[in-house]
């Protein structure tokens, strides 16, 4: 097998793979994030390695949409507090600092949404609303072409992306009004 055959199958069976994800995601539960959005006076995000790079990827879009967000963990934040709402991103919602965090904000009487790949998980007892992202795939060619978390992460990501889109639309903002709030130094 040539490198070009490895690459190509790899961006086909990923692709493949998240469309399979994604489609089993409900749309109640979409809703019901968007409604803690709409009603949360902050948004904070939080997660571990590479979930957690996705969650600071979100954070940015949240922030173009004119939502006051945070990164848990970054040195320049306000503190979570009730009426806030900490969304949590662990493909395992067993991350030690991962369940810590959603125990804390909801002690502190914050909404917390959890994304996991383990429905029933230690984060997901604290959540609200938890988004189930099932990218446990038994199949020889996951190990080859998607190792370790790449589906669940990678698919954490696009449905991340269509609820900005949402939110977007939900807000009626534009592309337009949201450059406006991205970047400081350009003209």
């Amino acid at each position: 097998m040539t490198k070009e055959i490895v690459f190509n199958e790899s961006i086909e069976y990923i692709q493949r793979k998240i469309n399979d994800i994604l489609n089993r995601v409900s749309q109640k539960d979409i809703d019901k994030v968007k409604n803690l959005f709409f009603n949360s006076n902050h948004i904070f995000v939080y997660g571990a390695g590479r979930s957690g790079l996705v969650a600071k990827a979100f954070a940015i879009r949240l922030v173009h949409l004119g939502f006051q967000t945070f990164v848990i963990g970054d040195t320049i934040t306000v503190p979570v507090q009730k009426g806030d709402l900490v969304v949590i991103i662990s493909g395992s919602g067993e991350t030690i600092p991962a369940v810590m965090t959603a125990e804390i904000a909801d002690d502190l009487g914050a909404s917390v949404i959890s994304i996991t790949g383990k429905k029933k998980s230690e984060i997901a007892k604290y959540a609200d609303v938890t988004l189930f992202i099932s990218a446990n795939c038994k199949d020889s060619e996951r190990k080859r072409y998607a190792p370790l978390g790449t589906l669940f992460e990678a698919s954490v990501w696009i449905l991340l992306d269509g609820i900005v889109a949402d939110l977007l639309y939900s807000k009626k903002e534009t592309e337009e009004t949201m450059r406006k709030r991205h970047a400081t130094l350009e003209h």
